[in-house]
């Protein structure tokens, strides 16, 4: 049976509606039978409905499935008793920095505007013992901003450097990690090398914020809430960890619906925690309304990066864009025409068939796009599987309709009219096209040959 996610001839996730029970995954249990019980023991036993993600058949290690399941609730909470105890030496700073595609979840499952559902997440990750939350669209509009320079940099070397059109985006990292194992050689050369605002975010907190309160990285545990279950495999990768301090950028990843597990077993409504302003990489600062980048259910890369090549390659102002859906919706095409030439060619490929049209179509050499955002979730990040799906795995029509909405009204601010970006910038990274911002703002995405036996790993 030939799966439609990958190019394997078998996937289990063909096998998941064979036998549910076999998709409950627990892996909050613990075979230690001293281990401590406490409020948040007693949270940590919960099973997690892990659905479906892109890092299908041989695409998960064995090592990485263990280390992916450690990423959950259960060591959340182990940090949270540490940091009771009286061993102040093994305290963490606890840090949630939560994703803008997150949001609106939280707002749809408990009737409230983006804003109030921002407060109240706040104030019940604080009531936990977290002393951080963030908000990761700064992160965003650093990614965005490398993503534009870089792409208008590939096209204006695009006669002399062989892959250096098309570009792909590199925010997904369901994408990255199916391009990187999967397609691997004709394909990675083209990905955009700008990191996701997951790790740029990791960067931020562990480098700036770090720096600012005088912590060492590894006395800060960062967790992100997510839309999808693939930023847990993001956040593993060796390039988004530093040897010198033995820390990930990003120690553990939750899911929006892990987060709404928590309350429902502490018995809480986010209707009944108190509102908590979110808090700023900038000391005493508070963040003030949460906003958005444009785009329909993303961090729109494309429209961003459209605009901004129109303007640099071409001295066009663009201030709409228009659509054209080809062969379904999640499949689009944008094209800017000067002087009667089509001069610039952008598609947005949102899941795994689509995005197989379009690899395929690279492979044969009948490619036209100069770049293409490409989104392993059909309709984009808020319909993570992370989110977005019922108990039984399903997709939850009725809640990713109220939640496309509550994202669409949140205000829209263009990444280069932040000041606080501009200012780290200088302060942080040492000018805008220095040597820092390429350590720091980017990696590199290169085919990855597997050593290890593959581990049959059911979401």
């Amino acid at each position: 049976m030939k799966c439609e996610n990958c190019t394997k001839k078998e996937c289990s996730k063909k096998q998941k509606n064979d036998d549910k029970s076999n998709t409950l995954v627990d892996p909050l249990s613990t075979n230690d039978e001293n281990e401590e019980k406490n409020e948040f023991h007693k949270l940590a036993g919960a099973k997690i409905f892990l659905s479906d993600c892109l890092a299908c058949d041989n695409c998960v290690t064995s090592e990485e499935g263990v280390r992916i399941f450690q990423q959950n609730q259960k060591e959340f909470f182990r940090i949270l008793n540490l940091n009771k105890k009286c061993d102040t030496s093994k305290h963490k700073v606890l840090a949630v920095s939560i994703c803008t595609q997150s949001l609106p979840y939280f707002a749809a499952k408990f009737n409230l505007c983006v804003n109030d559902a921002a407060k109240r997440l706040c104030g019940f990750l604080k009531s936990l013992g977290v002393h951080y939350v963030f908000d990761t669209t700064i992160a965003a509009d650093f990614s965005i901003l490398e993503s534009q320079k870089e792409f208008v940099q590939r096209y204006r070397q695009r006669n002399q450097e062989e892959h250096a059109l098309p570009m792909f985006a590199s925010a997904c990292p369901g994408w990255i990690q199916y391009a990187e194992r999967v397609l691997t050689n004709p394909v990675t050369p083209h990905i955009c090398t700008a990191k996701s605002p997951q790790q740029i975010m990791g960067s931020l907190v562990k480098g700036y914020f770090a720096r600012q309160q005088n912590l060492s990285p590894d006395k800060i545990f960062h967790i992100i809430v997510a839309p999808c279950y693939d930023k847990k495999l993001e956040a593993l990768r060796e390039d988004f960890y530093t040897p010198l301090y033995n820390s990930q950028d990003v120690d553990c990843v939750l899911t929006s619906g892990e987060i709404v597990q928590i309350m429902e077993q502490k018995n809480v409504s986010m209707k009944e925690v108190a509102e908590v302003a979110v808090d700023s990489l900038f000391g005493e600062i508070k963040e003030e309304d949460v906003v958005r980048h444009d785009g329909r259910r993303s961090d729109g890369y494309l429209e961003h990066i459209f605009k901004h090549a129109a303007k640099e390659l071409f001295d066009m102002d663009v201030k709409e864009i228009t659509y054209k859906t080809l062969k379904n919706k999640d499949f689009q095409e944008v094209s800017l025409e000067k002087d009667g030439e089509t001069v610039l060619r952008f598609a947005a490929a949102y899941g795994f068939r689509n995005i197989q049209n379009v690899v395929l179509k690279l492979k044969k050499g009948k490619f036209l796009y100069h770049f293409v955002e490409v989104l392993a979730c059909p309709g984009g990040c808020l319909n993570g599987k992370g989110q977005a799906q019922t108990e039984d795995g399903k997709p939850d029509k009725v809640l990713l309709s109220q939640m496309e909405e509550l994202y669409a009204a949140i205000p829209v601010r263009l990444p280069e009219t932040s000041m606080h970006v501009q200012k780290l910038y200088q302060d942080w990274l040492e000018g805008m096209d220095s040597k820092k911002v390429q350590e720091t703002l980017h990696t590199k995405y290169c085919a990855v040959h597997q050593t290890a036996s593959s581990m049959d790993i059911k979401w």
